[in-house]
C-alpha cells in the first residue's frame, strides 16, 4: 500500500510538472506560433477541448495566428477561452476566424509577461505541495489504522519528501530554462512579481 502511494505521488507530480512544461511554451517571445494557443482549452459542446481539435491553426504572418474552427458556432467559445488563458492576447472574431495579432514585446509587455511566467512556476510549486499533503495524509491514516509501523511512516514520510524535492527542482529548472539572465539582467524565472518590479527599481533590465 506503500508503494502504492508513492507510485500515485510520482504520477501527479509528473504530471503537473509536464503541465507546467507544456503551459511555459505559449507564453510567447514576440513571433506567432501555433503552440502559443493549440493546448488551450475550450468549451465544446459541454467537454473542454483543446483548439488544434477543433480548428485548423495557421500562421500566415511573422505575428499573426489565423484559427479556423471546423464548426463555426465555437468561434465564440474559442475566443472566450483564449482571454481566459490570461496570456495578454486579444483575438478578434469577424464571425469566420479568429485572429490573434502578436504584439512586438516592449519593456511593458515583457514585465507582464515575466509576471506571468512567476505566477504560473508558483501555481504548480502550490499543486505539488498539496500532493505531498495528501500523500502524507494517506500514510499518517494508514499508521493510524496499524497498517503500518511509526518507524515505518517516518521512512515513508521521508521517501516523499525526497520524491517532492525533486519534482519541486525539476519545475524550478524549467522555469530557470525560460528566463536566463546575467549581471545587469533579471533572471525572472521563480520571481513573485513584486521582485520583479523591485529588480526594474534598481536599474536591471529585464531579459525575455
Amino acid at each position: 500500500m506503500v508503494e502504492e502511494i508513492l507510485i500515485e505521488l510520482n504520477s501527479k507530480m509528473q504530471k503537473a510538472v509536464d503541465g507546467l512544461a507544456r503551459e511555459l511554451t505559449i507564453i510567447r517571445t514576440g513571433r506567432a506560433n501555433p503552440a502559443i494557443v493549440e493546448n488551450i482549452m475550450v468549451d465544446y459542446h459541454g467537454a473542454l477541448i483543446p483548439i488544434h481539435q477543433i480548428a485548423t491553426i495557421s500562421v500566415p504572418e511573422a505575428n499573426l495566428i489565423v484559427i479556423q474552427p471546423w464548426d463555426r458556432t465555437s468561434l465564440r467559445n474559442i475566443e472566450k477561452a483564449i482571454l481566459k488563458a490570461d496570456i495578454g492576447l486579444n483575438p478578434l472574431n469577424d464571425s469566420n476566424v479568429i485572429r490573434v495579432v502578436i504584439p512586438p514585446l516592449s519593456e511593458e509587455r515583457r514585465i507582464k509577461l515575466a509576471k506571468l511566467v512567476s505566477k504560473r512556476i508558483e501555481e504548480r510549486r502550490v499543486v505539488l505541495r498539496n500532493i505531498r499533503r495528501d500523500s502524507i495524509a494517506k500514510l499518517r491514516q494508514m499508521e493510524k489504522n496499524k497498517e503500518i509501523s511509526q518507524d515505518k511512516l517516518e521512512d515513508s514520510i521521508k521517501q516523499v519528501d525526497k520524491i517532492s524535492e525533486s519534482f519541486i527542482n525539476k519545475a524550478n529548472e524549467i522555469g530557470q530554462k525560460k528566463g536566463k539572465g546575467d549581471k545587469g539582467r533579471i533572471i525572472y524565472s521563480g520571481m513573485k512579481a513584486d521582485k520583479i518590479d523591485l529588480c526594474l527599481s534598481k536599474g536591471f533590465s529585464l531579459l525575455l
